[in-house]
């Protein structure tokens, strides 16, 4: 399965949700549960506005966006975030492309 992510894309899975891109408590429970909203911030500055990134399976997209995360943690000297199970699940759910 592929998955892909874009500016584009998460605003259109905040409005197949009714959710505005300022709803933290919507986009937690959206994305995962406890830390959605960061996970989705982290989507967000993964990809550059106007691109789109995309993975050939769960595996590289998780790899890419926790390698993500590692970087932009070691620039602001904190110990990264790692998504949680439920995050995950939600994450590849949200961001699965149709066959």
């Amino acid at each position: 399965m592929h998955y892909s992510v874009s500016h584009h894309k998460l605003k259109l899975v905040l409005a197949a949700h009714g959710l505005s891109s300022g709803d933290a408590g919507g986009i937690d429970q959206l994305f995962g549960g406890a830390d959605g909203y960061y996970w989705f911030g982290t989507l967000r500055d993964l990809c550059p506005p106007g691109a789109t990134i995309s993975w050939e399976n769960q595996y590289e997209m998780v790899k890419a966006i926790q390698a993500h995360e590692n970087a932009t943690a070691e620039e602001d000297e904190m110990k990264p975030q790692v998504p949680s199970a439920a995050n995950i699940a939600a994450l590849s759910k949200l961001l699965c492309d149709p066959i």
